[in-house]
């Protein structure tokens, strides 16, 4: 067990890339599949509503029709923007959420996906691990395409984020780099690198559970930061390739 309650999430982001609702729908559907691969606890959905009672009788399935009824929704379709909310859990005190947007051309508000996972009891135990939390953002990296994603806690991106926290900008415990964004530079031991087929390059820095608590991690995430910054990796996002 962790000595210090932290939380944690996963987050995939990329700006002004225009595309359908059907097309979302896909990237959408293609995502939970994937995450239902990570976790059993990830295969079931629910849409939100006014309590607990009600949203467990809402069960949505992830594909792309559920997708696209969603999307034609009002409050899930702002101008050229579609957005999803969904969460899971057998009870109100251990839930894990999922937010998403997709299909704005806008260059001043990027689109993501967002997952909140289980952090606490046996299944937060479970989940929150380098290996889910790297293949979280795997899937994030196939069913998205973002250009940046990260993995990590709450409490650290506070510690060392002043003011707004950009996307691109800093380090967590597991990040996502398009290829767009250019190589990955070598990294000091223990931090590990993989290749996501492509598409860009996943950056683990530790093998077992990063937290804020730890000052070996924030001085590791600190010295990452200097490499991965001088390579001119962390930088906030750019408007997505249309060629």
């Amino acid at each position: 067990m962790m000595e210090t309650h932290e939380t944690y999430y996963a987050g995939s982001y990329w700006l002004a890339r225009s595309e359908s609702a059907e097309a979302c729908a896909r990237r959408a559907e293609r995502f939970f599949h994937l995450l239902g691969r990570c976790d059993p606890a990830w295969n079931r959905w629910y849409q939100p509503a006014s309590s607990f009672e009600e949203a467990r009788k809402r069960q949505f399935t992830p594909n792309a029709a559920s997708f696209q009824k969603l999307f034609v929704q009002e409050e899930n379709h702002f101008g050229d923007r579609f957005s999803f909310h969904l969460w899971t859990g057998d009870s109100q005190e251990e839930t894990s959420v999922v937010d998403g947007s997709c299909g704005s051309s806008s260059r001043l508000l990027a689109a993501n996906c967002i997952l909140r996972p289980f952090d606490e009891g046996p299944v937060g135990e479970r989940m929150l691990t380098a290996p889910i939390m790297t293949e979280v953002l795997h899937a994030m990296a196939l069913a998205w395409d973002p250009e940046w994603g990260v993995a990590t806690t709450d409490a650290h991106r506070q510690m060392v984020v002043q003011g707004f926290p950009y996307a691109g900008t800093f380090v967590g415990w597991v990040m996502y780099f398009s290829r767009l964004r250019g190589p990955v530079p070598p990294l000091p031991a223990p931090v590990r690198i993989e290749p996501v087929e492509d598409k860009g390059t996943l950056v683990i820095l530790t093998s077992e559970r990063f937290t804020a608590s730890n000052p070996e991690h924030v001085a590791l995430a600190a010295r990452v930061h200097e490499l991965l910054d001088r390579a001119g990796l962390l930088r906030r996002l750019q408007p997505w390739p249309t060629g």
